[in-house]
């Protein structure tokens, strides 16, 4: 794993693990005995990092759902499924790469699988345009879970987006449409599905692949109408005022499951999903495969209410 980048409200852990890193230099270099001194330090900085970890305000959580380093859709499929297909296409425009998905096994499950994909570097967030899908994109999701309803598969979907492609070529080819067919698409699914928020679940963009009758959210990603700079520049005419705004729009985990907007919590490393992409995505699997087999009895009637119910249901 590459060394990991620090947000400014980690800036006390940067600090001792950089003394730290100093001491290993030191130690290394000179044959000085420092272990004791080093464990000492570790030590701390683990309890700081779990309990600066442990009260973040909803701006820093939204800031620990975009950090650089935050795995994404290949990563969890690396991490947690097996046997991936990619599929591409939408069979009217082209195969956009910010939405991706294909036949996968989760845990011995075969599923279908859909989700953003951001990018971890300059090149390939170009590639997959920062997971912000377009048309085609959406058009190609609606494809493959009507192909999953063909072949009974559940479908699951990682939703990871600030929010849909708002450029003029996607309003062209019919962005808003592409939207809300795919969110039709979902609540009229004849299989299980289970939608999974693991990094930003940004406006329209998000509710097209999350409109499921399970709702999970990794516990430090955030889910919102809209992102807090752009509800501040609307409301206060500053982007400035982005704190205020996620505190006041409840975009944090644990707020939306007291709302009842989500169902379950998956439990991150500690310090992010960035510092153990691994054992993040070994963890949001778990929990998928509970949430399917939950799910597995149920008839197509049953799943079809159960998933409307629960939209209709919101904020009343």
């Amino acid at each position: 794993m590459s060394k990991v980048s620090y947000l400014d409200f980690e800036k006390p852990v940067q600090s001792i693990d950089e003394r730290i890193a100093a001491l290993r230099t030191v130690d290394a270099e000179h044959d000085v005995d420092v272990a004791q001194e080093i464990a000492r330090l570790e030590a701390k900085s683990a309890d700081l990092l779990a309990s600066t970890y442990a009260s973040l305000t909803p701006w820093q959580k939204t800031q620990v759902a975009r950090h650089p380093q935050r795995p994404h859709f290949r990563d969890y499929v690396e991490h947690a499924f097996e046997e991936f297909v990619p599929l591409g296409g939408d069979r009217l425009y082209g195969d956009d790469q910010a939405i991706m998905g294909g036949f996968a096994k989760l845990d011995g499950r075969r599923v279908m699988l859909i989700g953003h994909q951001k990018g971890n570097d300059t090149q390939s967030r170009i590639k997959h345009n920062f997971g912000m899908g377009k048309p085609e994109g959406y058009r190609k999701a609606i494809r493959l879970m009507e192909l999953a309803g063909r072949f009974g598969l559940p479908v699951v979907t990682l939703v990871d987006t600030s929010g849909a492609f708002p450029g003029i070529e996607a309003e062209e080819r019919g962005q808003a449409e592409a939207i809300a067919r795919s969110t039709e698409a979902c609540l009229a699914l004849r299989v299980p599905m289970v939608a999974a928020i693991v990094g930003e679940g940004g406006s329209g963009g998000a509710v097209a692949l999350a409109s499921a009758e399970r709702v999970l959210m990794m516990e430090h990603a955030v889910y919102s109408v809209i992102s807090p700079e752009g509800c501040a520049s609307i409301l206060w005419r500053t982007a400035e005022k982005a704190p205020e705004a996620a505190e006041a729009m409840k975009v944090t985990a644990q707020h939306l499951k007291r709302l009842k907007v989500i169902d379950r919590i998956v439990k991150e490393p500690a310090g992010g999903a960035h510092r153990g992409p691994a054992a993040a995505a070994k963890a949001l699997g778990k929990a998928i495969a509970e949430e399917i087999d939950g799910l597995s009895g149920l008839s197509v009637e049953a799943l079809i209410a159960k998933r409307e119910d629960r939209f209709l249901q919101l904020g009343g």
